[in-house]
């Protein structure tokens, strides 16, 4: 793997998914690009869900590197549409190898085990997909 997408939100699950995956990237010295999506909505909130979503990739990005992914190796980018769309369009685009993302039931449940976007992704990936599960439910150290 020398490309890793790390599709993150806000939430908890996806927060301990990127640590979690971090240190898989470590391990293949694979180049990481974070990625959040910022849903379409009225120009009255952009800005704030863009100045949001900037903090989240600044704060994913600075644990990356603390977790020992070189500075050179690390990106981020945000990206402005459905979650799932914008996954899809970075993965492609970047040719990543992989996809990170993590579970979560927040925007609805189609299904017992993923949540409406994971599923999209899922389905419509042509590159693996690692779905990590939430804190909760990851082993311990």
């Amino acid at each position: 793997m020398e490309r890793v997408l790390f599709a993150v939100d806000d939430s908890v699950e996806s927060l301990a998914a990127a640590r979690h995956a971090a240190r898989l990237a470590v391990g293949w010295n694979a180049a990481v690009r974070v990625l959040t999506a910022v849903p379409d909505g009225s120009p009255d909130t952009a800005a704030a869900r863009r100045a949001q979503a900037g903090q989240l990739v600044d704060h994913v990005v600075r644990e990356l590197r603390a977790a020992g992914i070189a500075p050179e190796k690390v990106d981020a980018v945000l990206r402005v549409g459905a979650a799932f769309r914008c996954i899809l369009d970075e993965a492609r685009a970047w040719h990543a190898d992989l996809i990170v993302m993590a579970v979560s039931h927040r925007t609805g449940l189609r299904s017992p085990y993923v949540g409406s976007q994971t599923e999209h992704v899922l389905e419509f990936t042509e590159c693996p997909v690692l779905v990590v599960p939430g804190p909760a439910n990851l082993p311990l150290p």
